[in-house]
């Protein structure tokens, strides 16, 4: 069985693996690591004066964590810049707030090859290198340009936006190309995957080989669909257990009597949070009747505070959130609770597990395990309802709630007061069917399956060492 070598933006610290908040990817990712050995190697989320490529190391077992300190400059350009101020919001289908800048580009350029010549060393012969993510879409190439034979994967965990949006992007021609550097490409679904296969067909004169493979000059990648899940089973543990049990309690005593609707999300515009609340404003007025027997509790954490329309979009909230309290509270109710922080996952899943309804609604996500872990979370003698948004990558698999238009104030109005009115043997069958997807599909089935998929590309033979283009250089 090969190494593993992991490379993604930031590193789970294995000193935090066993403290039970770590999300599913980095479940699953230290699964595989243990399970294989290897190497997880990103940036450590500090910064210093004048990068140095000195690697910090923390080793558990067979499994090693090694991060790099980078720049200021490297994180305005690269981070905050092309990732976050270009690539994410393209990507989301937000082209009016996508800022292209060369200087961006240029940073990001930068840290690919820089992240690329520091982990060279770390990668042995026989090793899988296993990418992650739309900050490191280059990377492939600058190891190839290194000379690294091995097989190397990728796996985009946002959306893939349709042709007409990609054109958008001045080097869109030199950022698809990048990724012919790869050996398998994974999408979170069919319709992202689609989306790759109908621009590369049509823009860059690629074609369709055998098994869906894609065919580019004398390249030829594999991409997939592999829709990502949770660790469903630790989910359900922490929804039964005993901090989990004492947060459904609080939120029962809170508001004895009235029905929880909750969601929880990143402080992020392609959350739908303003259309969210929108939505959850229209079932006010249009039915008094059942206005103090609901409340909306919305988590959500701050991120990416240095990027200009974060900071909009959370004075959009406070300002949407205050109008809606101040227009329909009472003495004794307040509509919406809003909260700006995070909450330990125990918590999350006592809060899930207290709710009636769980809202979903992003504008545009490459999966969202919210979702799922909204599902794991639920009591089957009497569970929830999630109402997921159609634009969400889990609508694909998560096909039993109630999926709604999340642009749409209406529609989501008249999700919600189904729900509320949903009689509970419907809710159980539902239930019964979306956690049936949710531990079937889970996120040790997408590792081995995306890991299977690399183990049968290095047997067909891998890219080898000339880089298809100059797009990280």
């Amino acid at each position: 069985m090969s190494r593993l070598v992991v490379i993604s933006n930031r590193v789970q610290q294995l000193k935090q693996s066993s403290g039970g908040n770590q999300g599913g990817l980095a479940v699953a990712l230290l699964s595989a690591l243990r399970e294989r050995g290897g190497v997880w190697f990103g940036w450590s989320g500090e910064t210093v004066e004048t990068f140095t490529g000195e690697i910090h190391y923390e080793e558990d077992g067979p499994t090693t964590s090694a991060v790099i300190d980078l720049e200021p400059q490297d994180i305005d350009e690269y981070y905050n810049g092309y990732a976050n101020r270009t690539l994410w919001p393209l990507f989301h289908n937000r082209v009016d707030l996508t800022e292209f800048e060369r200087d961006f580009e240029g940073g990001y350029a930068r840290v690919n090859r820089r992240f690329a010549e520091t982990a060279r060393p770390l990668i042995k012969r026989d090793d899988i290198v296993w990418v992650h993510d739309y900050h490191l879409i280059p990377l492939g190439g600058e190891l190839r340009r290194l000379g690294v034979p091995n097989c190397i994967g990728f796996f985009l965990h946002t959306p893939w936006p349709p042709a007409d949006l990609l054109l958008s992007l001045p080097t869109h021609r030199k950022l698809v190309e990048a990724l012919f550097n790869y050996d398998v490409i994974g999408f979170q679904t069919e319709d992202w995957l689609e989306h790759f296969r109908h621009y590369v067909t049509t823009h860059l004169g690629g074609t369709l080989g055998k098994d869906g493979a894609l065919v580019l000059g004398d390249r030829t990648v594999r991409a997939i669909a592999a829709p990502i899940g949770i660790d469903t089973a630790e989910f359900e543990a922490a929804a039964a257990s005993p901090e989990a049990e004492l947060t459904r309690d609080r939120m029962y005593l809170s508001s004895p009597g009235r029905s929880l609707l909750v969601g929880v999300d990143r402080l992020d515009y392609s959350k739908g949070l303003t259309e969210r609340f929108a939505g959850y404003e229209r079932f006010l007025a249009h039915h008094p009747d059942l206005r103090g027997l609901v409340y909306l509790l919305q988590i959500a954490p701050p991120s990416r505070e240095k990027v200009d329309t974060y900071q909009e979009i959370r004075s959009s909230l406070d300002a949407l959130s205050g109008r809606i309290n101040g227009e329909y509270a009472e003495i004794d109710w307040v509509p919406i609770r809003y909260v700006n922080q995070g909450y330990p996952r125990a918590e999350l899943a006592g809060i899930f597990r207290a709710a009636r309804i769980g809202l979903v609604t992003p504008l545009r996500d490459g999966m969202n395990l919210v979702a799922k872990e909204f599902v794991a979370a639920q009591d089957p003698r009497d569970p929830g309802v999630l109402i997921l948004s159609q634009f969400a990558g889990a609508a694909a698999q998560l096909k039993d709630a109630v999926l709604v238009n999340p642009f749409s104030a209406e529609e989501m109005a008249d999700a919600i007061v189904m729900a509320l009115r949903m009689p509970r043997k419907e809710r159980i069958a539902r239930w019964e069917r979306l956690i049936d997807n949710v531990r079937r599909e889970d996120v040790h089935w997408w590792c081995a399956g995306f890991l299977d998929a690399m183990e049968r590309a290095g047997e067909g033979g891998c890219a080898g060492a000339e880089p298809v283009s100059h797009a990280a250089q």
